[in-house]
């Protein structure tokens, strides 16, 4: 299976259904004209096509495709005549026989490509036993808070992110339990007035989403007496936001850390911790960590190092990238590109990607402790920090800043900073945005904001 995000741009799923060699594609109608545009440049045989109405009773079908096609206006002409509908699909297949493929735990199971934010997409190879090791480490990280009554868990991430794949999709239908499924998680309002008729037990989700329903006046009014779990990831959570979040719920939010590489998860905060101390927790069962510098060598409690993972959840490698999967891979052991520090105990915080560190002067700059540090001014909505060009320094601080009230001045800001960081991470440069570039699952794109803003001083220079 090839996870596909239905948003692509058709130049970006023509690179992925041609890497990852795709023979069949089931597709929305919504988004047929894309594929349109490329399925004859790829190796794609078989065009399935459904509707958003499709598996309703036939009247409600018939009048959602008609609202969606006609009143909303939601689906673009196309023009894909050999397609067939993911109806007569299945009425075929309920008439044949079904053959039992031989598979073994090292058959791949999904192509599950990384989410771009550092570079090209690339297909990791996530084999059976992989994703199936995972699920079971998942169920012994959070399952004490899962037994107590039926479950039904918010899923306002998209289903072809990895995080939500494993987390909301296959550890609740594990459980038996519902999935809210929260088509547009941009439209707080819409997924507030949804949460509010449902007694849900269970949340997952990024930072910018669990900040942005503390921002919001009806979710403050929601009913959280049902709720045993909110769980983040994606990104780091900001402290601001956990502090808010456990006041107005009486739930932590348990934050862990995973990567596509990982199927996802890593580490978690144990399910019984009673504070919010920005660590990603302990490493979950049958997993090993270990911290090493640019040489290799381990480093001592409470020094920074990248972040290495060897565990049953690690994937083989990359589709049909040998360079890159050596890269990451050595002597069994993935390197994840995230710094890290580990105390005495073994819990673990993220200090940030090492392509996102800032040298200033000679100094790490760390962007995740910057916009923890600014997130906690109270007319701040959200924030993003990069590294530019200086000339004095080499590199410094630039912060891009969403308000949560006009009256915030650049001024005011820096000072603010100044109360709480040394002066080499204080930020020299503010910019107000009325928003921050994501991903698809609401991480915010730092890369993006960096680029832009080099091309902008190399264009000044």
């Amino acid at each position: 299976m090839v996870n596909v995000n239905p948003l692509y741009t058709p130049r970006e799923l023509e690179h992925q259904l041609n890497d990852s060699g795709a023979s069949a594609i089931v597709i929305v109608s919504n988004f047929a004209h894309t594929l349109e545009k490329v399925v004859e440049k790829t190796g794609v045989r078989h065009v399935i096509l459904t509707r958003m109405g499709d598996q309703l009773s036939t009247a409600k079908a018939t009048l959602v495709n008609f609202v969606v096609k006609y009143v909303k206006r939601l689906v673009p002409k196309y023009h894909l005549p050999d397609a067939i509908s993911f109806r007569r699909a299945l009425q075929a297949g309920s008439h044949m026989q079904y053959d039992k493929p031989a598979l073994n735990g090292d058959d791949i199971a999904f192509l599950q490509y990384t989410g771009g934010t550092t570079g090209v997409a690339k297909g990791a190879m996530l084999t059976h036993r992989n994703m199936l090791a995972n699920l079971e480490q998942v169920k012994a990280a959070y399952g004490p808070l899962l037994n107590a009554r039926r479950q039904l868990v918010v899923t306002a991430l998209p289903l072809y992110h990895i995080f939500a794949l494993t987390m909301n999709c296959l550890l609740f239908i594990d459980l038996g339990a519902q999935n809210l499924l929260i088509t547009n998680p941009r439209d707080i309002p819409g997924m507030v007035k949804e949460l509010a008729k449902y007694p849900f037990t269970a949340i997952t989700g990024v930072n910018t989403l669990f900040n942005a329903l503390l921002n919001n006046a009806d979710f403050k009014r929601l009913d959280f007496s049902t709720l045993s779990l909110a769980a983040g990831g994606g990104m780091p959570i900001h402290h601001a936001v956990a502090e808010r979040w456990e006041k107005l719920t009486g739930r932590y939010l348990l934050e862990g850390y995973g990567l596509t590489e990982c199927s996802p998860l890593v580490s978690v905060n144990p399910y019984d911790i009673e504070y919010h101390s920005g660590s990603i927790g302990l490493p979950i069962p049958s997993t090993e960590v270990k911290l090493v510098d640019d040489e290799g060598q381990t480093v001592a409690a409470g020094n920074p190092g990248e972040l290495c993972v060897r565990g049953p959840q690690v994937m083989p490698g990359y589709w049909q990238r040998p360079e890159e999967t050596g890269d990451v891979l050595r002597d069994g052991w993935l390197y994840t590109g995230d710094i890290a520090v580990m105390d005495e105990e073994g819990f673990m915080r993220i200090v940030d990607r090492k392509k996102d560190m800032i040298l200033v002067s000679g100094f790490n700059v760390y962007p995740n402790e910057i916009e923890d540090v600014v997130m906690q001014h109270e007319d701040v909505l959200e924030v993003a920090a990069v590294g530019v060009a200086a000339e004095n320094s080499g590199e410094s601080v630039k912060i891009f800043v969403v308000k949560k009230e006009a009256r915030l001045t650049e001024e005011e800001l820096i000072a603010f900073c100044r109360r709480h960081l040394t002066a080499y991470k204080v930020p020299r440069q503010v910019e107000f945005r009325n928003e921050l570039p994501k991903s698809n699952v609401g991480k915010i794109l730092r890369r993006e904001l960096r680029d832009e803003a080099r091309n902008k001083g190399n264009n000044t220079a």
